[in-house]
């Protein structure tokens, strides 16, 4: 693996997220929003040759990576995060790529609406979230307790308080 053992390459720089502080995720978030040719999926091969191959070689290369799980999840992971929410306005929401990922999650915009706070209504913001698991793989329960602990972090926010240190 190129780089150093404390900081991963830029190929492999999206594995392991749940070792890495969210200070870490965050910076390279942002270094890729101001360098997107710097971004692996941007600048690899395989980028650059999806646009030339034809729907059928791609139907078939799918499959080769369904057969074989544990290929697939070294190169591909388990889990997908993507945002569809900075491309316009309104909520946004999108199906992930359950054969492929376990969990996908689609974070879309924020809107803002009315809704029912300590017994009066008022207009709020709320984000979109689409999580999509893969039933073969995670069970209905711990699928429903992930999703009410994911909503509860967020709304919460305070995971995001090394951020404003």
């Amino acid at each position: 693996m190129r780089g150093s053992p404390s900081r991963p390459s830029s190929s492999r720089a999206s594995r392991a997220a749940n070792r890495r502080s969210l200070r870490e995720i965050h910076d390279e978030i942002r270094r890729i929003q101001a360098q997107p040719e710097a971004s692996a999926q941007r600048s690899g091969l395989l980028a650059r040759l999806s646009r030339l191959v034809p729907g059928l070689l791609r139907r078939l290369f799918f499959r080769a990576l369904r057969r074989d799980p544990h290929w697939l999840k070294r190169t591909a992971g388990t889990t997908l995060v993507t945002s569809v929410g900075m491309f316009g306005s309104g909520t946004g929401w999108a199906v992930g790529i359950v054969p492929l990922h376990t969990l996908s999650l689609t974070v879309g915009g924020i809107t803002r609406k009315r809704g029912l706070v300590d017994d009066r209504v008022e207009a709020r913001e709320y984000l979109a979230v689409t999580a999509t698991i893969d039933h073969d793989v995670v069970d209905g329960a711990p699928a429903a307790r992930f999703a009410r602990r994911l909503r509860a972090l967020v709304e919460g926010a305070e995971v995001l308080q090394d951020l404003a240190r």
